[in-house]
């Protein structure tokens, strides 16, 4: 595949980059930054090409989210780290060529978010992370919730598949597959249905916490991610990966009946035996609505349409962003949060949502995406950062939602096993 010039500075290295096993802890400061080309601060984003705001927006993001020791810091709440920040540290390293990184977040995840072993475990430890850690009632700092979230382990295993076919690493492609093995296990789950083979879904966590009521469950449907899945068949051919491709998009596929303007929820309640969706009692602590969840449908589709082609993610794309479209075309903004027959429940907008929007756009309506990255995302960013300094969640939505995508080499996403052990 050809590597556009415009981007030479997330492939420098190439698939063959060399990383110490041993990697002593880092000061993120700008001497280390190698091989990201570090640009002098700049007022606005304007003046910068595409591939220069993402190794400024990669670079501050280093030095004010990641600790030297590779904890991600969640300064919106409470300087908590979660799971999830961990994942995207780790994808957006692969990503952006940044193996230092990478292993310094993946190390300190592997670490401090280790749970403890449990009887389903398929080699007798327990591969995933414990969701959310920070400072307890006392003032000690662990884990605070050792629940896992099938997203961020999705995610940090999607990285690990990345990680090992660009840097030859041998060592992360079985972390992954121990991890896919736990990820089976814990969260899918599958109901027999006479006369069918039986569909199996994602769980959020695990079933303990996610089954609202015997033969149903709680779905997030921003946590499907059919890319990976068919990453993860290919590496762990034992289990069948691809079921949840298909189940992911048959719930997709129902957005509409809970929308009737093809919103995603936030959170809905799947009965496994009918294999249908319902919205959630809004006295629940779960919320049936398009937020701040829901805006990673949209990304996380496109992505399985830019990378797998595949056509029922651009049908989706298609039947399901016209509303939105629609709020962007008449008044040039769209609300951060609304009930999912359309109607505003907050006045403000959301940097996040435009930037998931944009990969999306970018799949059926260009025009618009390029729109909205003119007036919204560029506007909202100053000196590497979007929204402002604690702004945590947003600078990692907006730095995938404007990954260039198409400039991953081929070879990520082919079945190269086995690679061969770094000296």
């Amino acid at each position: 595949m050809l590597i556009p010039l415009t981007l030479s500075w997330l492939w420098s290295a190439g698939c063959t980059a060399q990383t110490p096993r041993s990697i002593q802890p880092l000061a993120f400061t700008a001497r280390n930054l190698d091989p990201l080309v570090l640009i002098p601060p700049q007022q606005d984003g304007a003046s910068l090409t595409r591939q220069e705001l993402l190794a400024e927006s990669w670079a501050a993001y280093r030095q004010r989210f990641i600790q030297a020791d590779g904890r991600v810091i969640d300064w919106e709440d409470g300087a908590r780290t979660v799971s999830e920040g961990q994942a995207y540290a780790m994808l957006r390293s692969v990503l952006a060529n940044d193996p230092a990184t990478f292993d310094l977040t993946l190390r300190w995840a592997e670490n401090n978010l280790s749970r403890s072993s449990l009887p389903n475990d398929a080699d007798g430890a327990d591969h995933l992370w414990a969701w959310k850690w920070g400072k307890a009632t006392d003032g000690s700092w662990g884990i605070l919730d050792s629940n896992f979230a099938s997203d961020a382990d999705i995610d940090a295993i999607t990285a690990l598949i990345f990680a090992a076919r660009r840097w030859q690493r041998s060592d992360y492609l079985e972390l992954a597959r121990l991890k896919l093995a736990d990820l089976w296990i814990q969260a899918t789950v599958t109901l027999p249905v006479l006369g069918k083979e039986a569909p199996r879904y994602l769980l959020p966590g695990s079933l303990s916490t996610f089954q609202p009521r015997p033969g149903a469950i709680y779905v997030n449907p921003s946590y499907f991610a059919p890319y990976a899945f068919r990453l993860f068949a290919q590496v762990d051919p034992d289990r069948d990966w691809l079921a949840l491709v298909e189940s992911s998009y048959d719930i997709l596929a129902q957005v509409d009946q809970l929308s009737p303007k093809g919103l995603p929820s936030d959170w809905a309640i799947l009965d496994l035996a009918s294999q249908t969706l319902t919205t959630i009692p809004s006295d629940a602590p779960l919320r049936s609505q398009y937020g701040f969840d829901a805006y990673r449908v949209w990304w996380r589709v496109a992505w399985d349409a830019a990378w797998f082609e595949e056509v029922r993610a651009k049908a989706f794309l298609e039947e399901n962003l016209p509303f939105l479209n629609q709020l962007w075309q008449d008044q040039q903004s769209i609300p951060a949060v609304l009930t999912l027959s359309g109607k505003a429940l907050v006045d403000y907008e959301s940097t996040a949502q435009y930037a998931m929007l944009y990969p999306a756009f970018q799949q059926i309506d260009p025009a618009t995406a390029e729109t909205m990255y003119q007036q919204k995302l560029l506007k909202a960013y100053q000196n590497g950062i979007w929204d402002n300094t604690n702004a945590y969640y947003v600078q990692n939505l907006a730095w995938l939602g404007l990954f260039p995508v198409k400039s991953v080499p081929s070879a990520w996403f082919e079945s190269i096993e086995p690679i061969a052990t770094r000296n």
